[in-house]
């Protein structure tokens, strides 16, 4: 009898023993509004595309002369094109990369190869200038206007009637659409301030530009070329769709915060 009194009462005080440490070290419970505030926005952009890395593309580290420097997130992208010829075999690109990257160190006098991204004709995505792809790297492809900007440059020549390959288009739109910052609509215009008396704009002054732009459209150049600038308005629709497709809903801005943004400029 007193075995099973003993038995019962080891049991019992087992039982209270974890319902103290439950009730101790239990999660907090919290408030449906709690809870909710509690879980990080997903940011409203695209997926991150494959991209060839510098290491695989063996870029020079050696040609390096200072560390990265980041700005703020994306508002606006830059299409270029490098000027290289258009027929060259995909397996060549990282060759042309490492010339790209030590014209631009050598001859141009910058810290790195200059493009955050270089697209090739075949879609394949490079990276450029070192600092990480997932971080704002502040590039020196557009004089003016590589604060809170991303250059990507498509590896060839597309003057006027040269024909753009769709694996590059599509290439460009799918790092325009990640790599710009959360409410940005690819198809609307962002206000940017000229850091440089070199570009199209005094220093100080403010522009209203395309959030997919040319380089043309801040610099004294023919660059991205006709044929490369005449895609941009298909581009900036695809960038878009991209982004939708991923989040369920178009970074449209409103009509009210664009006005306002124009009116600022004059």
């Amino acid at each position: 009898m007193w075995s099973r009194r003993i038995a019962l009462g080891a049991v019992l005080l087992s039982l209270a023993f974890v319902a103290f440490l439950i009730l101790r070290d239990g999660p907090v419970g919290r408030a449906p509004a709690e809870r909710a505030a509690a879980v990080p926005r997903t940011p409203v952009t695209a997926p991150r595309p494959h991209i060839v890395s510098r290491a695989v593309w063996h870029a020079d580290e050696s040609l390096v002369r200072e560390k990265p420097h980041y700005t703020g997130a994306a508002r606006a992208v830059f299409i270029h094109h490098t000027g290289h010829g258009n027929r060259y075999d995909c397996d060549d690109a990282p060759e042309m990369l490492r010339s790209v990257q030590s014209d631009h160190v050598g001859a141009e006098g910058w810290d790195d190869i200059g493009y955050n991204f270089v697209v090739d004709r075949c879609g394949t995505i490079y990276e450029g200038r070192a600092g990480g792809v997932t971080r704002p790297v502040r590039g020196a492809h557009t004089k003016g206007f590589n604060t809170d900007t991303v250059g990507i440059a498509a590896l060839g020549t597309f003057d006027a009637g040269t024909p753009v390959p769709r694996p590059m288009l599509d290439a460009i739109a799918k790092v325009a659409a990640w790599k710009l910052a959360p409410g940005i609509d690819p198809r609307g215009s962002v206000r940017l301030v000229s850091t440089n008396d070199e570009s199209l704009f005094d220093k100080g002054e403010a522009a209203m530009l395309h959030v997919v732009s040319g380089h043309r459209d801040s610099y004294e150049t023919d660059c991205p070329g006709d044929a490369l600038y005449g895609k941009l308005p298909a581009l900036r629709e695809q960038t878009a769709a991209l982004r939708k497709a991923a989040t369920g809903r178009a970074d449209a801005a409103t009509a009210a915060s664009a006005a306002s943004a124009r009116a600022a400029v004059h």
